[in-house]
Order: C-alpha cells, then sequence, then structure tokens
C-alpha cells in the first residue's frame, strides 16, 4: 500500500532529519566536554598522565575534557561503562595494555569484549615499570643478588601491585615465572596505595611506573634495580634492564606497557580519526613530550588502524604470558 503523497514526504524529511542528526558528530564533533573514564584512581601513573593531556586536549578540541573515575576489578569497572555508552566521542577510556591485554587472558567472564566492544582511539604513551625495592627490607644492589636472595629464602618475600591483573602485576609474575621465584604477590587498590606498602616495609617490592617510583629513589626511600623494557630508560639510565643481567630466561625480556583512549563500538570513524589528530597534536607539543618523557615515558604516535593491530598483539602476548606464568583471577 502506497502511502500518501504528503505522508511519503513527511517521512522522507523525517528520515533525512534523523540522518542528519546522526551524522552531526562526524562534522561539528565536539559540540560540548569530552570526558575520559579513568580506570584507576587519582594519583596512579594514568592519572597522572591523564592530567598532563587534559588541559592541552580541551585546548585543541575547543571543549574541555573532563576526567571522571570508575575504579575497580583492574580496570573493568571504567571498561565496562565505556562499553555501554553512547557512542559519539563525548564518553572515552582512558585505558591500558593490562585494561586491554591482562584482562582479556585473566577474567574468563568479561560482560565485554577487549577489541569487539571498543574503538582503539590512540596511544598515548609507553611506560616502563621498574623492579623497586625497599632496602631495609631486602638490601641488595642488582638483580642477581635480589634472585639469589629470593631463591634462598622461597615464599619469604612478599612484592606489591597495584591490583590482581594489572600491569604491575602482570609484569612480576612474568619475571617471577622467567627466573622461577617463589614470592607472596599482595595487590592493593592503586598506585598511592601499593608504593605506601613498600615505603612502609610491608613489602619488599614492586615492579611500577618509573614515573611513580622516580620521586622516591631520588629521596633514597626505594632503590632501583632493573626496568622491564628492552632498552634502558633516559631518565633513569644508570638502572640496567632486566635482559641485561644476563640471568637464564631473561633474554629477550621486554615487560613494557602503554595508555591510550578507546571510544565505544560504534563511533563514527570521521569522530574517532578527529580525537586521534588531536591526541598526537598534543603529545607533539615540545613542552607535553618533554613532561612526559621526563617521567619516563616515551610518546607512542599512531593512527587508529595501526593502534588497532597494537591493541591485537597485545591481547595475544598477554594470553601467552598469563599462561605460562599460571596466574588466574576467579
Amino acid at each position: 500500500m502506497r502511502l500518501p503523497i504528503a505522508r511519503r514526504a513527511f517521512v522522507a524529511a523525517l528520515s533525512a532529519l534523523s540522518f542528519a542528526a546522526f551524522a552531526q558528530p562526524a562534522t561539528d564533533w565536539p559540540q560540548h566536554p569530552v570526558t575520559i573514564i579513568m580506570t584507576f584512581p587519582a594519583g596512579s601513573g594514568v592519572d597522572v598522565v591523564g592530567r598532563i593531556l587534559q588541559e592541552p586536549l580541551g585546548k585543541v578540541l575547543g571543549q574541555p575534557v573532563v576526567i571522571d573515575y570508575k575504579v575497580g576489578a583492574a580496570g573493568n569497572v571504567a571498561s565496562e561503562y565505556v562499553s555501554r555508552a553512547k557512542p559519539d566521542g563525548y564518553t572515552v577510556l582512558f585505558g591500558t595494555a593490562a585494561t586491554h591485554g591482562v584482562n582479556a587472558a585473566l577474567y574468563p567472564k568479561l560482560p565485554f569484549d577487549v577489541e569487539a566492544d571498543f574503538v582503539p582511539v590512540s596511544p598515548i604513551n609507553d611506560v616502563s615499570n621498574v623492579l623497586t625495592i625497599n632496602p631495609d627490607v631486602i638490601d641488595v644492589k642488582t638483580l642477581k643478588e635480589f634472585v639469589e636472595t629470593v631463591r634462598a629464602n622461597p615464599g619469604k618475600y612478599n612484592y606489591a601491585s597495584t591490583g590482581n591483573g594489572t600491569g604491575t602485576h602482570m609484569a612480576f609474575a612474568e619475571m617471577n615465572s622467567k627466573l622461577g621465584l617463589n614470592m607472596v604477590h599482595v595487590p592493593y587498590k592503586g598506585g598511592p596505595e601499593a608504593i605506601q606498602a613498600v615505603l612502609k616495609g610491608e613489602t619488599c617490592c614492586i615492579m611500577n611506573q618509573v614515573q611513580t617510583v622516580l620521586p622516591h629513589a631520588k629521596a633514597g626511600k626505594v632503590r632501583l634495580l632493573a626496568v622491564t623494557t628492552g632498552k634502558r630508560v633516559p631518565v633513569v639510565q644508570d638502572v640496567p634492564t632486566i635482559a641485561e643481567s644476563g640471568l637464564p630466561g631473561t633474554q629477550g625480556f621486554d615487560s613494557s606497557t602503554w595508555f591510550a583512549l578507546f571510544a565505544p563500538k560504534g563511533t563514527d570513524a570521521a569522530v574517532v580519526a578527529k580525537l586521534n589528530a588531536a591526541v598526537r597534536q598534543v603529545l607533539q607539543q615540545p613542552e607535553i613530550k618533554g613532561k612526559l618523557e621526563s617521567m619516563g615515558n616515551t610518546v607512542r604516535l599512531e593512527t587508529p588502524d595501526q593502534f588497532r593491530a597494537t591493541v591485537r598483539a597485545n591481547r595475544l602476548k598477554w594470553a601467552e604470558v598469563v599462561k605460562a606464568a599460571k596466574v588466574s583471577i576467579q
């Protein structure tokens, strides 16, 4: 049955308006503040980097950038929230290699798929963890001495992490697996609590981000033994890599992580491209780049397509690590 001409015209006009409304974000986005959902608490490494980007990113976008915290379950609370958010570019996730790699292997019943339910927008930086010890608890000066001491005292030493399944946990678990170390894992709610546990001597050590532990190292409160990256980190150039120790099992060791922005699936490609370009522009500003590098970070620039490949490779890598380290979370 054909609709009357007037009715057909009304339907066509309504469809055109609907299409225009849907297409609006691609052409005019953003028209109001953009919210970044933070996966870890205030004062954590991701929060520090997010705060550095917040104001300059807002200036480039022409709209304020708001940071909101949805903390819990190693970033899964925030990830689930963003996976269900409206895909209009106004709600994005500040994720990590752990939230979009480790968690997929550790949590068998996630209410979202770390690849299918997100659009990779842009990486921000590569982060090196560093084996950090409290010398009052375990007085060693090299990774070799650390390994010898721990092996001589199986189960005696506790190590802190920023939570089950986080990058700090998995970097330590990977090292322990490769070196055959028997240590007790003590997870905390986030970076500030975990590093305080080391400073107080509740745990002997942590594999934490350079930017988090550097002030404490400069103050002489902790000792840095080895970075987890394949190459030395310029800001702590005197600290060797784990691979440099020459210990069996450490050849080629590289357990770095990255921070990045993700959007909900279905987000318009033009919006993703615009946000990616804005992030890249901010990261190439000398002041921002210098500030990140002074904290032990390396700026990472990739297109959305390049970053999608990075996410896939990261997921596969951590699945192998989790299996080899025999780490599981119910």
